[in-house]
């Protein structure tokens, strides 16, 4: 990817009146679900109308149905012939991930992982071949562990993604839903959450979640003069060891100031 997605925006597959609209939204990728916001009766009729929007070339990630469904094989087949759309796979384990990364080789995928068997399987999913991020679906793996997600009480589980993504060299994971989309300061404050336990990005699932989402991912003002503050004075010193407001300026500093003076520019963009 040239950048980091920061927000990406849920859209069910089977509302096509609604893809447009997500893509203009100002999220930085929209998934077109094709597994729980579509009812098993409509899934055929979705995967089609997924396919159509597709084929004229406009860009997205698709939501799958997970593997144990009798429709992800056509739900594959269907991204065999999309060959610009990326996947993301519900329920995603070693193994089903290793299967769907065969059977789209090249292809973007992102892995939800939202069940325990998942968790327990993380340091294998982080090394299958193809896997660009994982995503963390809260929802669902708070109402199979039994963890509430209030509070500090998922802390654990979201430190273990963002440090196997770190360990594998992978894209910054990205942080679930905030399922309360009517209150932009509490967005913000649960998307400056995610960023500040190493999330690289946020689930939506309404619009009007994307911009505080995205405003949370920016380098506030302060953090920004301070980073370029501390570029200036490395490259004043030649690259040797200094200070900026009396405080030692070395490399793992230069490197954070770095990341920020990317993270404003990534997102930004």
């Amino acid at each position: 990817m040239s950048r980091v997605a920061r927000s990406l925006l849920f859209v069910p597959g089977d509302r096509p009146e609604r893809f447009d609209k997500a893509a203009a939204s100002g999220a930085r990728e929209i998934i077109l679900d094709l597994e729980d916001a579509v009812a098993p009766a409509a899934k055929t009729g979705a995967r089609g109308t997924v396919a159509s929007w597709l084929s004229t070339g406009r860009r997205a990630f698709v939501r799958i149905n997970a593997l144990q469904t009798e429709w992800h094989a056509d739900d594959l087949r269907m991204l065999q012939a999309a060959p610009g759309a990326g996947l993301m796979l519900p329920k995603a384990d070693a193994d089903s991930l290793a299967r769907t990364a065969q059977a789209l080789p090249g292809r973007r995928i992102v892995a939800l992982l939202e069940t325990v068997s998942g968790l327990m399987e993380l340091a294998q999913m982080v090394r299958v071949p193809g896997l660009e991020r994982i995503a963390f679906g809260s929802v669902d793996f708070a109402a199979e562990s039994g963890i509430a997600d209030e509070g500090d009480a998922m802390t654990s589980v979201r430190v273990q993604i963002v440090l196997h993504s770190c360990h594998a060299g992978l894209v910054a994971p990205i942080d679930g839903v905030s399922v309360h989309f009517d209150d932009d300061a509490r967005m913000r404050a649960d998307a400056l959450r995610s960023r500040q336990l190493g999330f690289g990005g946020k689930l939506c699932i309404h619009p009007r979640q994307v911009a505080p989402v995205n405003a949370a991912f920016l380098p506030t003002p302060q953090d920004l003069q301070w980073a370029l503050a501390v570029l200036a004075a490395f490259e004043a010193s030649g690259g040797a060891a200094t200070s900026v407001d009396g405080k030692m300026i070395d490399k793992p500093v230069v490197d954070r100031a770095r990341r920020i003076v990317a993270e404003g520019t990534d997102a930004a963009a």
